[in-house]
C-alpha cells in the first residue's frame, strides 16, 4: 500500500490551474499548463529516454500483449511508442510520479484522488515521408471502454519547446462536449489500426451531429510546460518538419474512483485493455485498476 505524503510547496501551488482555468477545461476540453517541471526535469527525461532505448530497464513488463506498443531498433526510423515507460524506466517514473503533475489533473478533473492509468514515450523522427508520424483524430475514452471514469485525461509532455512545425498535439477545440454519433464496436480498435480517411470522417460527422464547427488548435508548449486534454476531446498530430525529433510522453490519468467494467461488443467478445494482462485482481476476480505496481497514485487530497 502507498503511504506516500502528498504536499506542495506555496511556490507549487500558485501553479495549479485557476477556477477560470477550470471552467475553461471543461468548455474547451483542453488546458495549457504553467512550468510544471524544472529544465532539469525534463533535461532528465530526455536522457533516461536515451538510455532506455539504449536498452536500459529498471525493470520489464511480464509479458508483451498483441496491442502493446513497443518500439525496438529492429522496427528502423518510425514513430516510436512505448508503452507502460513509468513501469520499465524508474528515472522517468519518478518525473511522472510528481505531485504537482496529479494536483493539477486533480483540479481540471474535480476529483480527490489521481491515479497514473498508462504513459507512453513517444519518438517523432524529422520526416515528413513518414507515415506513421501522422496520428488520426481520435478520443481516448473510445480506448478505455473498460473503464468506468468519464474524468479521465491526458498530459502530453514534450522535452523541449514543441509548437506546430514539430507536429505538437492538435486539439479540436470543445469536442469534449458533443454527443456522439457513430461510436460503434469500430472505435474501440486502435488509430494505428484504422485508415486516416475513416476517422477524418468520423470526426466530420459528430461535428455536423453537434451543429459544431471542426476548430483544430495546435498547442505550443513551452519547455517545462504540458498540455492536458479531457479523455472525450477529439485530437491528433501531424509530420514534424522541423529538423530535430519531437520527443515527448504521454501520460494518461485516472481518477481515484475508476474501476474496472466489463464492456461486450455485439458481437459478444469483451473488450481487453493491456491492464488486464498485468494488473492484480480485485475480491471480485476483475482486474485492479488501483494496483499500485501498474497504477500508482501521484495525487490525494
Amino acid at each position: 500500500m502507498q503511504t506516500t505524503e502528498f504536499v506542495l510547496t506555496d511556490g507549487e501551488r500558485a501553479l495549479l490551474p485557476s477556477d477560470e482555468d477550470v471552467a475553461g477545461y471543461a468548455r474547451h476540453g483542453w488546458y495549457l499548463s504553467k512550468k510544471l517541471l524544472t529544465d532539469d526535469e525534463v533535461d532528465t527525461l530526455l536522457a533516461a529516454s536515451e538510455r532506455f532505448y539504449a536498452g536500459q530497464r529498471g525493470r520489464r513488463l511480464p509479458k508483451r500483449p498483441s496491442t502493446l506498443a513497443y518500439w525496438e531498433p529492429e522496427n528502423g526510423p518510425v514513430q516510436r511508442h512505448n508503452d507502460y515507460i513509468h513501469y520499465e524506466s524508474d528515472e522517468i517514473g519518478a518525473i511522472l510520479r510528481k505531485p504537482l503533475i496529479g494536483a493539477v489533473a486533480a483540479r481540471l478533473a474535480g476529483a480527490r484522488e489521481i491515479r497514473i492509468f498508462q504513459s507512453t514515450l513517444i519518438y517523432k523522427p524529422p520526416r515528413l515521408d513518414e507515415p506513421t508520424n501522422l496520428v488520426p483524430w481520435h478520443f481516448d475514452k473510445h480506448y478505455w471502454q473498460s473503464s468506468t471514469s468519464q474524468k479521465m485525461l491526458t498530459a502530453f509532455i514534450p522535452f523541449h519547446d514543441c509548437g506546430e512545425e514539430m507536429g505538437t498535439i492538435t486539439m479540436v477545440d470543445g469536442s469534449n462536449t458533443w454527443q456522439e454519433i457513430g461510436g460503434d464496436d469500430s472505435t474501440t480498435r486502435h488509430f494505428a489500426h484504422r485508415g486516416w480517411a475513416e476517422l477524418e470522417e468520423l470526426l466530420k460527422q459528430n461535428a455536423a451531429f453537434n451543429n459544431a464547427e471542426i476548430v483544430k488548435l495546435p498547442m505550443t508548449i513551452p519547455k517545462g510546460h504540458m498540455s492536458f486534454h479531457h479523455c472525450r476531446t477529439y485530437h491528433g498530430s501531424g509530420a514534424n518538419r522541423a529538423d530535430r525529433p519531437r520527443r515527448a510522453i504521454s501520460l494518461h490519468l485516472q481518477d481515484g474512483d475508476n474501476r474496472y467494467r466489463r464492456f461486450t461488443r455485439s458481437d459478444g467478445s469483451v473488450v481487453a485493455y493491456n491492464h488486464d494482462h498485468f494488473v492484480r485482481r480485485t475480491a471480485t476476480g476483475e482486474p485492479d485498476y488501483a494496483d499500485p505496481e501498474f497504477c500508482p497514485t501521484i495525487w490525494h487530497a
